[in-house]
């Protein structure tokens, strides 16, 4: 029986596959791998919405670019052989080295029971912890926060008290962009209460733009401001001494620590370059607001001192009893959809399974329940000492799941060149190119969302089903079975002999019962028996789990904390600085971070082209007074060097930025922007307590990249950047087309053989335009419809824009009225509309402006105007900066 044959009338409830949010979606997959789907209007996590990535999926459920079948060497070849390889590949290298050199480096994109299986075979059975996770990119540092302040990875929040706080204090979150559900939950709960919110974030994002407060404080200053903000609540007679006598320990302590320094608000103000205006007001609405939830993210936990970020939040809070309470919490919001389920696992190097770590009486008891040969002795290597160890010729064979660390990691030009040199690598993924498998000797094919079968578990601890809408392409294969398959084949059949994913999750949840007596939080014991058919129709649920099936939505409200004694620990660091500061050489600070309708690094989003409209390529932002000293012009490429590698992207001057601050994406990959990718300009420094690395600081220096040349070319199919040129190369997917952006320093000969690489011998009909400059157009044509366009300017000359050239592609043949103007770049009458503003209904910004200055004043009629931010919302806060800029220039020019 297929999928589709089994199909309820309502559709298939499942769950998005982007951030940690977990929307539920209701989906209805059609032929040819059609898909019409909308929010699940019962999940608790979204109610029916989505954002504008989660609304963008049936566009990434078709076949392009997938890897449909095991490889061996760049050669199709059975799952039996691929097995077997990797299987007695592995072996070897246990025997001859011992099983500290084998490594997994696995993802929050894998479902539990894929994290599951994962972890039994590495820690268990292999006996070794060198299995971590790329979260360890994102969440370490919070988790680590968690456990020294709580006892546990918990978080005693839910999404719940986002509706219901008085406050919400965003800390290094850009909720608008990267969690954009929730942010308009605090939207509406604005709307009905005026909520109020304070953002802490150097620069001013989306979510900056909407704040009461936006405390643009110097990079890496955090933890001065929280503390200032602690000493702040006992100088002010604000602490809830009752919770903090009755629940914690530690507070004196953590007292006589922050009087070392000077807490005074202008003394903090001072060192986070903010005005003591700004500071106090921050402190007093903190002081004076019961109801406060304090988001922190990847702005707060990529830092050297992430883990003290996260410690710092959490005194606050606790030092008024703000923990578990209803709208009051410190509350860490993950960035992958099952980082969460990741950690109940065990999916960091740190941690073993169900949340029980490395002493004696833990790896005995996961021993006995697993019957293992072995257990792990102690922790294994967090991500960058994993591919340090891999660079350094420790680890002898590496299996990578679900993730692309040639991109995501620090200093990645290290991580390439460990993974060139490493004898053994086997990816497991669902796309046949990234640049990681590149590296790969073994390719395994996975299953993608809309195949995948398990659960995933969100930021509010929430656990909810991910369930197949289509049958496996080629194939393609879970990641748990994957994992079985090479256990079995290394000798352990018994214990990997599960035949469904609900066997492996009632394995996992009996884990998290087994011995426990109330000694661990994580608890799943209503679902440690659970049937195939109840697996199959689960609903959300919160962990951890009464005996009669209910979660609990929030930790800790009367103590209770997974210490020894009960009691939630005040820990206290001081403030230090980024690992490497500005320099003469290096004298701007570079940050990273997401875009609004990417995620991660393209492998899906760079398949729907409206995700590629907003923010189609990279862009380097800069202070406009940074850029008048550099001599750098809006959209102009810029070189920018790290100690550590340099990259070349379009600048962006804009205000948002502090002076002296630079902020770079890290989503583009060799695949779309081989010079654009961020994070080989980043060290790899890491919190000495978390392992997470710095990814949100790196000195730097910018400069002109002075290019002579440049032109785009147009084609129906994607296209790499040509072999031996120094090109700028940017790939942007358009609808019927692939737009390929790029620059050259070069002289004619270097144009000529580009030109050669990219148009090769003529097709069909060619229509050319060149001029004395060296500068050209040519468009051709097959079978009547156009295939292929180049535009090359030299110097000065001017490119037209793109859009209406891209759109001729949709054609089936082409309009005798056009084709004249084709090499012009646009048609009599044709207009610019502008970037993409909403990337859900494709509403670009002269559309908006028009219906601005026709009289829509509010979001509410613009959106009834023009379709504009009615479905996600991501692009809301730039609507309503788009309405304050026009009333602003018609009181200008009044």
């Amino acid at each position: 029986m297929t999928v589709a044959e089994v199909i309820p009338a309502a559709g298939i409830d499942t769950t998005c596959p982007y951030c940690g949010v977990g929307c539920g979606i209701t989906a209805k997959p059609g032929g040819e791998r059609q898909v019409s789907m909308v929010g699940d209007a019962e999940h608790p996590a979204n109610f029916g919405r989505l954002c504008s990535k989660g609304a963008a999926l049936p566009s990434t459920a078709g076949m392009e670019g997938r890897l449909l079948y095991p490889e061996i060497g760049g050669r199709r070849v059975s799952w039996s052989r691929a097995i077997r390889r990797v299987a007695g590949r592995f072996k070897e290298a246990i025997a001859r080295h011992g099983p500290d050199s084998v490594a997994f480096y696995v993802s929050g994109q894998l479902l539990t029971e894929d994290y599951y299986a994962a972890n039994k075979l590495m820690k268990g059975f292999i006996g070794s912890a060198n299995i971590d996770t790329n979260s360890r990119l994102c969440m370490a540092s919070a988790v680590a926060a968690h456990k020294q302040a709580f006892g546990a990875d918990l978080v005693p929040g839910c999404y719940e008290d986002l509706d219901l706080a008085d406050l919400v204090v965003f800390s290094g979150h850009n909720a608008a962009w990267t969690h954009p559900v929730l942010f308009r939950r605090m939207e509406a709960a604005r709307a009905k209460k005026g909520q109020a919110w304070v953002v802490i974030d150097p620069r001013r994002t989306d979510t900056a733009e909407a704040a009461d407060l936006h405390l643009a404080l110097k990079p890496q200053t955090d933890v001065r401001l929280w503390n200032g903000l602690l000493a702040w609540l006992s100088e002010h007679g604000a602490l809830d001494r009752d919770y903090i006598a009755r629940h914690t320990v530690g507070f004196d302590a953590a007292l006589t620590e922050l009087a070392r320094v000077d807490q005074s608000s202008a003394a903090v103000a001072a060192d986070c370059d903010l005005s003591r205006s700004d500071v106090e007001a921050f402190y007093r609405r903190f002081t004076a607001t019961p109801r406060v939830v304090s988001l922190f993210s990847q702005g707060a936990n990529q830092s050297v001192q992430g883990v003290a970020k996260g410690l710092a939040v959490i005194n606050a809070h606790l030092a008024t009893g703000r923990v578990g309470k209803p709208g009051a919490a410190p509350f860490s919001i993950t960035g992958q959809p099952n980082a969460m389920g990741g950690r109940e696992t065990g999916g960091l190097s740190n941690t073993l399974t169900a949340h029980m770590d490395f002493n004696p009486a833990d790896r005995d008891r996961v021993q006995r329940f697993w019957s293992a040969p072995r257990v792990a002795e102690r922790p294994g290597l967090k991500a960058v000492d994993l591919f340090e160890a891999v660079g350094e010729g420790r680890i002898k064979a590496l299996w990578i799941m679900a993730t692309n660390p040639a991109v995501s990691m620090p200093d990645a030009a290290r991580v390439r060149d460990a993974l060139a040199a490493c004898p053994f690598v086997v990816v497991s993924d669902i796309m046949a190119r990234t640049d990681t498998s590149d590296f790969a000797d073994v390719k395994l094919p996975a299953l993608g969302w809309g195949e995948k079968d398990g659960t995933v578990t969100n930021s509010e601890r929430r656990i909810s089903r991910q369930r197949p809408l289509f049958a496996p392409p080629g194939e393609a294969r879970a990641d748990w079975r994957i994992v079985a398959d090479v256990a079995q084949a290394m000798g352990h059949e018994e214990a990997f002999s599960w035949r469904n994913p609900a066997e492996v999750f009632r394995e996992f949840a009996r884990l998290t019962v087994f011995e426990n007596q109330g000694r661990r939080v994580l608890d799943l014991g209503p679902l440690a028996a659970i049937t195939k058919p109840a697996y199959d129709a689960l609903r959300p649920v919160q962990w951890p789990i009464t005996p009669e099936g209910i979660g609990a939505p929030r930790l800790f409200a009367n103590g209770g904390f997974a210490t020894p004694d009960g009691k939630a620990r005040f820990i206290v660091a001081q403030a230090a600085g980024p690992a490497r500061p500005p320099t003469p050489a290096f004298p701007f600070a570079l940050n990273t971070g997401r875009v609004r309708d990417h995620w991660h690094t393209l492998t899906r989003t760079g398949l729907a082209p409206e995700l590629c409209r907003h923010a189609p390529e990279p862009i380097i932002d800069i202070h406009p007074a940074d850029a008048e000293v550099q001599g750098l012009k809006p959209g102009q490429l810029a070189r920018l060097v790290t100690p550590f590698g340099e990259a070349v992207a379009p600048v962006r001057i804009t205000d948002a930025q502090r002076p002296g601050d630079l902020f770079l994406p890290m989503h583009w990959t060799a695949l779309f922007a081989p010079k654009g990718r961020s994070n080989g300009l980043i060290a790899g420094d890491v919190d000495p307590v978390s392992g997470q690395p710095e990814l949100k600081h790196a000195p730097a220096r910018i400069s002109a990249y002075r290019e002579t040349w440049r032109g785009f070319h147009i084609s129906r199919q994607a296209m790499d950047a040509p072999d031996d040129f120094d090109l700028v190369w940017r790939r942007i997917p358009h609808e019927a087309c692939q737009l390929h952006e790029f620059a050259g320093r070069g002289d004619e000969a270097e144009r000529q053989a580009v030109i050669k690489a990219l148009m090769g011998p003529s097709r069909g009909d060619v229509l050319t335009m060149d001029d004395a400059s060296g500068s050209l157009r040519r468009a051709e044509f097959e079978h009547g419809r156009l295939s292929r366009l180049l535009f090359i300017a030299v110097g000065a000359a001017r490119l037209p824009a793109r859009d209406w050239l891209a759109d001729r592609f949709a054609d089936e043949a082409m309009d005798p009225a056009h084709r004249p103007f084709l090499l012009a770049g646009f048609a009599p009458g044709a207009r610019d509309l502008g970037p993409v503003v909403c990337a859900c209904r494709n509403v670009r910004a002269r559309t908006i402006e028009d219906a601005i200055v026709a009289g829509a004043a509010d979001l509410d009629t613009l959106g009834g105007d023009t379709g504009a931010g009615v479905t996600c919302g991501s692009c809301r806060p730039e609507l309503t900066r788009m309405i304050l800029q026009h009333g602003q220039e018609t009181r200008d020019a009044a």
